[in-house]
């Protein structure tokens, strides 16, 4: 007797670990969807389903596990029903159950669905049961060639991406992004550049000397002459 009721706890501790990691992956998930929606994207999505799913499927290997006991056979009673606050109870639940009442109890204890979705479950099957063998077989056939000629072209277009990626990676690069950065810095703000100070040109007063050609430039070929201030104008009276 003691050894059942080892397993049994050690069975319980168990699923409650999984259960645990699966209801944070839960909480994780839906907090993302109310409150990051608008940077969510659909590869990540994917990915937390994929968490929860790969969770759901370690929870039922738990519970097929040879080591763990048979939960049907086993008996849940109530001891105790009140409708007064219990602190544990909260705590346990994480807030979802104040107190043990004779309303939560049948909830809390069902073995089978809500009495509504058994009903709507149970005229779906009559619905379905109601077709004809051929007709069903020709729809799921027709679902099956659309759903083939979708991953037809979904891997169809999964290997062009790749070809297209590898081409580009493969392809010479012609140019260097940080180069091509400093330019446009350069051009639009000025980044990087340094001004020159430029010296103000002075002209030749009278009997002043100009100043010979610099070493490595050539001497124009016009000429001008400079002439006095103090000459008469010869109209003048």
């Amino acid at each position: 007797m003691q050894r059942e009721e080892k397993q049994l706890e050690a069975a319980l501790e168990a699923l409650l670990q999984r259960i645990n990691d699966l209801k944070t992956s839960i909480r994780t998930l839906l907090f993302r969807l109310e409150n990051e929606y608008a940077s969510l994207n659909w590869p990540s999505f994917l990915d937390s389903y994929a968490v929860i799913s790969g969770q759901m499927n370690t929870l039922l290997k738990v519970m097929k596990n040879d080591k763990t006991p048979l939960l049907r056979n086993l008996i849940v009673l109530p001891l105790v029903l009140s409708p007064d606050p219990d602190e544990e109870l909260k705590q346990a639940t994480e807030g979802r159950v104040v107190a043990f009442s004779h309303d939560i109890t049948p909830d809390m204890l069902r073995t089978k669905p809500d009495p509504d979705v058994e009903q709507r479950q149970n005229q779906f099957e009559q619905r379905a049961s109601q077709v004809p063998p051929e007709t069903a077989q020709k729809q799921i056939n027709a679902l099956n060639k659309v759903v083939s000629h979708v991953l037809d072209q979904i891997t169809h277009s999964r290997e062009d991406w790749e070809n297209e990626a590898t081409v580009r990676a493969a392809a010479a690069q012609t140019c260097l992004t940080a180069d091509t950065h400093a330019l446009i810095a350069a051009v639009g703000l000025g980044k990087n550049l340094k001004t020159l100070p430029i010296a103000a040109p002075t002209q030749p007063g009278p009997g002043r000397a100009q100043p010979g050609p610099a070493p490595g430039k050539t001497t124009s070929t016009i000429k001008t002459t400079i002439k006095a201030a103090s000459q008469v104008h010869p109209y003048n009276r």
